[in-house]
């Protein structure tokens, strides 16, 4: 009987002491300590790796800015010829058109609030594509440093006169007049949007500017059918 309480007296001995519940508190609260202070440190880092947002004069900023009222004239020009036209493919390229550009007005719009910049510009409109591109060449192919004037028209934007032309016309002619203001307005379009591909490295910029491109080379294209049929 001595001998089995000496046994279990020596296993009693040998065996760790459970731990209590207030060192389990202790260092699970360490590690929660520990796991905040890391991600504290993380946060710090990712934060200061990340790029900076584009300025209040920058090329993503006077892009934002200037498309926006450029896609408000073609989302314009697409209302005024579905109120003139009986055509089923101009009424359906018409709300495309406007459905697509609104959309794109919309983040153009977000961004400029996500990076905390005014709407408006202090500077001219379009001043941001007559500064050189990222490579330090004049931007793209067909469009030099230089070669916009700030403060001059949009390219491809249409005068006041062609607008009243627009709201007065009806029917074919409507069509016509919608179709070759609306090639017009698109050849502008893809030439800012390439012009700020060339000057940005900003990738919601980027991705938009090269969708706009796309879709719009893939609009001329039909409208220059359609315009060709009514000639």
């Amino acid at each position: 009987m001595t001998s089995e309480l000496d046994e279990t007296g020596a296993e009693a001995a040998v065996r760790p002491p459970a731990p209590s519940r207030g060192r389990i508190l202790v260092v699970t609260g360490l590690l929660v300590l520990v796991a905040v202070v890391a991600g504290l440190l993380i946060g710090r880092v990712t934060a200061a790796s990340a790029p900076p947002t584009p300025s209040d004069t920058s090329a993503e900023a006077g892009f934002a800015r200037d498309m926006q009222t450029h896609h408000g004239q073609a989302v314009e020009m697409a209302l005024l010829v579905r109120d003139r036209s009986d055509d089923p493919e101009i009424r359906l390229l018409a709300l495309d058109i406007a459905t697509a550009q609104t959309q794109q007005q919309g983040q153009m719009f977000a961004w400029l609030a996500m990076w905390g910049l005014p709407q408006t510009s202090s500077e001219p409109e379009m001043t941001w594509m007559s500064r050189p591109a990222l490579d330090g060449s004049g931007g793209h192919s067909e469009h030099s440093a230089g070669d916009h004037v700030p403060g001059e028209p949009m390219p491809g934007l249409a005068s006041f006169e062609q607008m009243q032309a627009l709201q007065q016309a009806e029917g074919v002619e409507a069509e016509r007049l919608f179709l070759e203001l609306m090639i017009a307005h698109h050849i502008g379009g893809v030439e800012m949007a390439e012009a700020v591909v060339a000057r940005s490295d900003e990738q919601v910029v980027l991705d938009l500017a090269a969708g706009m491109i796309a879709l719009q080379q893939k609009e001329i294209d039909y409208m220059t059918e359609l315009l060709e049929a009514r000639q």
